[in-house]
């Protein structure tokens, strides 16, 4: 079988990737009493007169909701939010596997930015951090915003900045690999969606200067009308020398490509206009912007997708599992920019000098290491506030 055969098969089988346990055992009637009524009144009044009880007497401190719309599913696009249901699954046994953390999928039934800010903030009492994912953009930006002003609990989107953490740590150590510097690097960004906009935002806060965004229609203009206010500010943020054209007229000289768009765009003509020693993070799914094969083939010298079965994958799985950890553990009420920087050298610095090779740029999803090294960076930098 092929492995959407076999993960079809295995969905079917199992009816659901996730499931609901207790962890205490009801025997007999003092059990049934402690765990329910009468007993479970004090534990009720406890958190009436005191909320922030509430992370020590119920499972708030560890449970995050996993939301989507099922507006810009994997490389699916919009499927809707029945179809959505598992990915978000899928992302709930990742956080149990890699964290330790119960996380629940939850799908909206509306497209509608108001109708779902107002839903998310009526369940947010049940969860000690909001996950939202597979939202598109622009709506994802907006209600992330909203939702962080609203909430005293961490709101993440996933696509937007684990994507951000993941590539960036893995250009870090691509860079430091081939002796170049991210400040003078030329950067090309394919795709201007909430990925992209997330990627380039979090590279030009660590300092990049020769960035460029493009789109389907080329690299980004401030004065196209077709853009949103979001691509319009990145427009004017990136591209600082002014660039004009399609893809392949700035990936002429460009260091390194990022790709978060869409399959099979870019071709050896493209790749060998880059230049000596070429990054190439080719990161649609299910389908890369271009091959490893066909990348190296080109001249590039380090090749990086989201897909599994290469070297190097770059995957927000990486990510979110260790920053929740730290979220919860340190009762962040939200999280910002330095502890998305904090999470990103982390993970970086789990490559060491030495270990540092083309094929190697960024840690394995299953490097024991990887969500203790990320947790453990998210509680410094809150205990450093």
């Amino acid at each position: 079988m092929s492995i959407m055969e076999e993960s079809l098969a295995l969905h079917r089988k199992l009816k659901g990737k996730i499931s609901v346990e207790s962890k205490f055992d009801i025997k007999n009637k003092k059990d049934l009493s402690l765990v329910y009524t009468p007993g479970v009144a004090s534990s009720c009044l406890s958190i009436k007169d005191n909320p922030e009880e509430a992370y020590e007497l119920t499972s708030k401190n560890n449970t995050v909701a996993v939301i989507s719309d099922g507006t810009a599913v994997l490389g699916l696009g919009d499927i809707g939010p029945l179809a959505a249901i598992p990915v978000m699954e899928g992302k709930c046994a990742i956080f149990k596997r890699f964290a330790g953390i119960d996380a629940i999928p939850i799908v909206l039934n509306t497209k509608d930015v108001n109708e779902l800010v107002q839903t998310i903030y009526h369940l947010a009492p049940s969860f000690g951090g909001i996950n939202l994912e597979d939202i598109s953009a622009p709506r994802c930006f907006e209600v992330e915003k909203r939702l962080r002003s609203m909430l005293d609990i961490p709101v993440f989107h996933d696509d937007q900045h684990g994507t951000a953490i993941a590539c960036s740590a893995a250009l870090l150590n691509a860079l430091k690999l081939v002796k170049k510097d991210l400040e003078h690097a030329k950067i090309v960004i394919n795709g201007a969606g909430s990925a992209g906009i997330a990627i380039s935002t979090f590279l030009l806060g660590l300092g990049a200067k020769n960035l460029i965004v493009c789109d389907k229609a080329g690299i980004l203009d401030p004065e196209d009308k077709n853009l949103n206010s979001t691509q319009v500010e990145m427009a004017r943020l990136s591209n600082k020398r002014g660039y004009k054209g399609s893809l392949s007229v700035v990936l002429t000289k460009a260091d390194a490509f990022i790709g978060v768009s869409a399959g099979n765009i870019v071709s050896k003509e493209m790749v060998r206009l880059m230049n000596q020693d070429a990054v190439v993070f080719a990161l649609a799914n299910p389908t890369p912007e271009i091959s490893r094969e066909l990348a190296l083939e080109a001249g590039a010298r380090i090749y990086g997708a989201g897909i599994s079965n290469i070297p190097n994958q770059i995957n927000n799985a990486l990510v979110f599992p260790g920053l929740f950890k730290g979220l919860l553990k340190a009762r962040v009420k939200q999280i910002d920019t330095d502890m998305e920087i904090a999470a990103c050298k982390a993970l970086a610095g789990l490559v060491s000098d030495s270990e540092l090779t083309e094929d190697y740029i960024i840690p394995d999803v299953f490097n024991e290491n990887v969500t203790k090294a990320i947790s453990e960076a998210i509680i410094r930098c809150q205990l450093e506030k």
